[in-house]
């Protein structure tokens, strides 16, 4: 088999050595630019990547061989998928490999900030021992909404069954609902859920889709969590929408300042002034996109993958 790999992002090192043992040939370069890979990426067939720059027409135009493109996350955003596909280059993900890690981060947020866990701690720990002011709430009895019912929604919503809690979901594909999961449409979704909690591509549908006005629509205050991508909220509204007390609290692993790579906030010191807001609130849990970096996850999403590309070239 003649298969070359290049691999521009590092990953778990299974991932490298069972397609080595398949017999592919890889090849890595973690530190070229897009322009220094484009010179070479004609001559593999397969490319392995995380987030480190768009695949975009001009590289896929220079990919002459590639057959498939293996992305090493659950999310295909940094990718012109549907050119890709047009010129029959196959795409691989592995939304499978960290939705348990995504679930459990998202239980621990809404458990956080239900209970003031981060914020007592803080006050502890700055010799304050204020027992009223961190009276917490329940998740029981509550109506938990998720949006966006793939492989990390239907995980949250597992995780969820310990809970006396009521599940809905909100999908445009209809027919996924569940055992776990009842799933409605939006007008029912918007009057009956307490806690929001997205599970979302970011796509042109998803795009600043968590807008004053979608907020506004939600009949009762709520609380809000996003592991999904920060560009599906429009952090100004929400801010505004936590000012008035229609959202009681946030929990957000992605932020809409994050760049491509999702290795950075901000390459300056130029701060939104929302964003200043967030950081001083002390109902705000805030985390850098870890949600699915666990070190259990980091091997899956390999694992993943590998099995994958193997059964592109029915090698499993």
């Amino acid at each position: 088999m003649d298969i070359k790999i290049l691999h521009i992002d590092s990953n778990h090192p299974l991932l490298w050595e069972q397609l080595q043992q398949s017999g592919f040939m890889n090849h890595e370069d973690f530190t070229s630019s897009k322009e220094e890979i484009e010179a070479k990426i004609q001559d593999y067939q397969g490319i392995v990547i995380r987030s480190r720059f768009k695949i975009d027409k001009t590289f896929l135009d220079k990919a002459t061989h590639l057959q498939f493109i293996a992305r090493v996350g659950a999310g295909l955003e940094s990718i012109d998928c549907d050119y890709a596909i047009s010129k029959n280059i196959q795409l691989i993900a592995a939304p499978e490999g960290n939705s348990n890690a995504v679930a459990e981060h998202t239980l621990g947020m809404i458990l956080s900030l239900f209970n003031n866990l981060n914020q007592a701690d803080n006050e502890i720990k700055s010799g304050h021992w204020n027992r009223e002011k961190n009276r917490g709430h329940e998740l029981d009895g509550k109506t938990v909404g998720i949006i966006g019912y793939g492989n990390m929604g239907k995980s949250f919503a597992k995780k969820l069954r310990g809970f006396d809690v009521d599940v809905l979901c909100y999908d445009i594909i209809e027919n996924v609902g569940d055992a776990n999961a009842r799933q409605v449409g939006l007008k029912e979704f918007q009057q009956k859920i307490d806690v929001l909690s997205l599970h979302i591509p970011w796509t042109p549908e998803t795009d600043k889709m968590i807008n004053g006005d979608f907020i506004n629509a939600f009949a009762k205050p709520f609380w809000i969590l996003n592991t999904s991508r920060g560009k599906n909220i429009v952090t100004a509204d929400l801010v505004e929408a936590m000012k008035y007390g229609k959202i009681y609290g946030a929990g957000l692993d992605v932020l809409e300042y994050e760049k491509l790579s999702f290795e950075t906030l901000f390459h300056d010191n130029d701060t939104p002034e929302v964003f200043q807001y967030l950081l001083n609130a002390k109902n705000v849990l805030l985390t850098p996109h870890i949600a699915g970096w666990t070190f259990e996850s980091h091997e899956r999403l390999a694992q993943v993958i590998v099995d994958k590309i193997k059964l592109k070239y029915n090698l499993l």
